[in-house]
């Protein structure tokens, strides 16, 4: 039986990783924020309505899926978005991932809230990382974080702006998650009865927030309350971002968007790219779809300004969806984690082929014979 037969869709995937995923593990990976978690639910109607019309008489589509995004060329319109504590999630992810994102030549995103230091994972990346930053409370320590990816290689920053407060995300409280985890009865034995994920992180270590740790000696344990990057937290405003684009001299994304007012001010200040997402549902419960803010916004700042979108994303159905309301770029976080802890780097692999071949064969049905004619927004 072959991988496309077993495994023909992410949630194929997704139910692998679950059976290999400690409990506690599972509900930070998986979970939303509030009791109903209301925002994963928006995500995915907001995209199941929006409508796509097959096309007729195109010939025979063979699109290239190749795409040149703030001065790079990736071979498809999509990456890995990044996703705090991703070594917790599976051992040694981060790297893993960054190989997988270079082979493939899409972009992969490293969190300030990682398991591994820029300086391991940037050379890893090659031209394909971004660095994410949580900007720090600290002037300094936002300098020099800025510095250390610099050198080690990462060509754009992307400054997520999403994480004013602490979201509760209930599931992981219900799962007395701990950043980093606290050891009880209850995990000792979750890790017992799933050994691949165990004899992983016993080879590779407890899962530290190593970048955070190095400008916080002395901070503790934060319950599942707090968010991963809550000891080195700060409250950004315009003059941090000002600060940010002095202190960076390439391609400055900022994510988080959902206002068409703030993509609009953020472009007037030099930002490179606006990065559309509501962290898919794990910070604000209510609110629209990011796919319906998404076209909004492309509205607002013009056909020719560099938009990304994430939240909500299961194929490559839902990127052609974001592609055509008005993105240039699509990332996806938890799906990575999906394929990487059901299957190892195997499972990354086939989800490159399934979304390429679900974006291929889905832009056969519309007469798209390149990423252009999907871009109704641009014409």
């Amino acid at each position: 039986m072959s991988l496309d037969t077993r495994y023909p869709a992410l949630s194929d995937l997704k139910r692998a990783a679950k059976r290999r995923l400690p409990h506690f593990v599972w509900e930070y990976l998986d979970s939303g924020t509030g009791d109903r978690e209301l925002g994963l639910k928006i995500n995915r109607a907001g995209l199941d309505a929006v409508p796509l019309v097959p096309s007729v008489l195109h010939g025979h589509c063979q699109p290239d899926l190749s795409t040149t995004f703030l001065g790079t060329t990736y071979a498809r319109p999509f990456g890995i978005a990044p996703i705090g504590m991703s070594g917790l999630i599976w051992p040694n992810a981060e790297r893993l991932l960054a190989a997988e994102a270079r082979r493939a030549r899409i972009p992969y995103g490293l969190s300030t809230v990682a398991t591994r230091l820029p300086e391991e994972v940037g050379p890893v990346a090659g031209e394909m990382g971004w660095f994410q930053l949580y900007p720090p409370a600290d002037p300094e320590t936002r300098r020099d974080m800025i510095r250390r990816a610099k050198a080690s290689g990462f060509v754009k920053l992307v400054m997520t702006v999403d994480v004013p407060a602490d979201s509760r995300r209930e599931r992981q409280r219900r799962a007395n998650l701990t950043i980093p985890p606290r050891i009880t009865p209850a995990m000792v034995w979750a890790m017992l009865t799933h050994p691949t994920w165990s004899l992983g992180t016993l080879r590779h270590g407890k899962p530290r927030l190593k970048l955070a740790e190095d400008y916080a000696k002395n901070h503790a344990a934060a319950s599942s309350v707090a968010h991963a990057g809550h000891a080195i937290r700060g409250y950004p405003d315009w003059d941090d971002l000002k600060a940010t684009r002095q202190e960076w001299d390439g391609p400055l994304i900022v994510k988080g968007i959902q206002r068409p007012e703030d993509a609009v001010r953020l472009k007037e200040e030099g930002v490179d790219a606006v990065w559309v997402s509501n962290h898919s549902g794990r910070q604000f419960e209510t609110g629209p779809a990011s796919v319906t803010q998404l076209a909004l916004i492309r509205q607002a700042v013009g056909p020719a300004y560099p938009l990304i979108f994430d939240s909500g994303v299961e194929g490559g159905l839902d990127i052609l969806k974001g592609l055509h309301q008005g993105a240039d770029f699509v990332m996806l976080g938890r799906a990575w984690h999906y394929a990487l802890a059901g299957l190892g780097v195997t499972g990354v692999r086939h989800l490159v082929d399934i979304l390429t071949d679900d974006l291929v064969t889905n832009m056969g049905m519309m007469g798209a014979h390149s990423l252009s004619d999907l871009r109704p927004w641009a014409a």
